[in-house]
This record gives C-alpha cells, sequence and structure tokens, in this order.
C-alpha cells in the first residue's frame, strides 16, 4: 500500500530522529514537521489494517478505510493534543469509518461469523487458549461462534481491542468512548464466555477425561 503522506505537498520534510515515538511524531506533524508522518505512519498503519481485515471482507476496502483515517488525521491535526497517545485517536476514526462503510454496502461485505465460523472460531480461540485447547477449539468452532454472537457488541469490542488488538483497558476506554471500568468488565465477560466455550466442547471434555 503506497503512504499517502499530505504535507509533503507543501514543502521539504525536516529531519526527524529515527528514535522518536510514534506518540512523539504525532505531536510533531501536528506541529507542522512533516517528515514525522513517516514514522506515525509506520506504527499506526500494521495495527489499523489488523483490526480492519477481522472485519472487511475485501482488502481493498481494508486499504481504502486506512487512507482515509490518515487524511481525516492530517485534516484533523491542528487539533490533536500533545503528549496525547495517537493510536487511540487513530482507532476511534478507523472504526467509525468502518461502520459508515458497512451501513453504506451490503451486509455480506462484512465478515459475518455465520459464513466464516472455523476461521473466526480459531482466531479467538488462539487468544484465550493454547497447545490441545486451540485444536479441540477448532474442532468446536460452531460452538465458540455461537458465543461469540450471542455477546453484546459493546463486549465483542472491547475483547477485540484489548486481547486481539493489544491495547491498553484505557486506549480501548478512549475509542469506545466508555470508562476503563467498564471495558474491563465487558472485556472480561467476552473472555469467560468464550473460556465457557472452549471447556464445554466435546474435545475439551475428552481431553480431560483422558487426563485423569
Amino acid at each position: 500500500m503506497t503512504k499517502a503522506s499530505p504535507e509533503r505537498l507543501e514543502g521539504e520534510a525536516l529531519e526527524t530522529p529515527a528514535t522518536m515515538t510514534a506518540d512523539e511524531a504525532m505531536s510533531r506533524y501536528a506541529q507542522g514537521e512533516a517528515s514525522a508522518f513517516e514514522i506515525v505512519y509506520d506504527a499506526v498503519a500494521p495495527r489499523l489494517q489488523g483490526y480492519l481485515r477481522r472485519h472487511l471482507r475485501e482488502a481493498s476496502r481494508v486499504d481504502d478505510i486506512v487512507q482515509q483515517t490518515f487524511l481525516q488525521m492530517h485534516c484533523a491535526r491542528g487539533t490533536f493534543i500533545c503528549g496525547a497517545e495517537v493510536l487511540p485517536w487513530a482507532f476511534a476514526i478507523a472504526r467509525r469509518l468502518m461502520i459508515d462503510t458497512v451501513r453504506k454496502t451490503s451486509r455480506e461485505e462484512c465478515r459475518d461469523l455465520s459464513n466464516d465460523e472455523e476461521r473466526h472460531a480459531a482466531v479467538m480461540a488462539s487468544v484465550v487458549a493454547t497447545g490441545e485447547e486451540v485444536v479441540a477449539a477448532r474442532e468446536a468452532g460452531k460452538r465458540i461462534s455461537d458465543a461469540y454472537e450471542q455477546m453484546s457488541e459493546a463486549q465483542r469490542a472491547a475483547f477485540e481491542l484489548v486481547k486481539a488488538d493489544g491495547l491498553s483497558h484505557a486506549q480501548a476506554a478512549s475509542i469506545l468512548g466508555t470508562t476503563v471500568t467498564g471495558v474491563k468488565l465487558r472485556a472480561h465477560r467476552a473472555y469467560l464466555a468464550l473460556r465457557a466455550a472452549l471447556t464445554d466442547s466435546p474435545g475439551s471434555k475428552h481431553k480431560r477425561k483422558e487426563r485423569r
């Protein structure tokens, strides 16, 4: 995917230290240092792509939303608070764009669990289990998918951001517009539901009997 750097059209980029963090780079980019865009993009784009790919079927849509996200970040860079975290801001923009995209297109464009149960079950299982449990979870894909579908949208969103995307509870709370406590409760309930699905699966019961 080609990097879209709007600032490059406005003049020469200043030299940016290679050791700069994404948060520091965004602060400097917001203040007009064009070269800082490279650091922000390289740090944030892969995280956004991983998040969006779990929800959108077409790679082209993922790329489009990533580009739109950075364009919006560029246009609103003057509102970025120096010292703040860039990742929650980027995720919030991308999530809003993704929701708008899905609403405007057919629901088939979204990765429906009912059409891709085994793939999604394996992803979710890998977050909460390892080794033999993962194998058992794959064999019980329908059970995992059912548990995931029965969660509220709020629980799914919190679980994915924290467990799958590796964001902190504070970052997820910022993206979802809720409190840290709220995120912890939602993610924990989702985790317990998936663990229960793993524990109750026939494969897991068989393994437990063998160990006795």
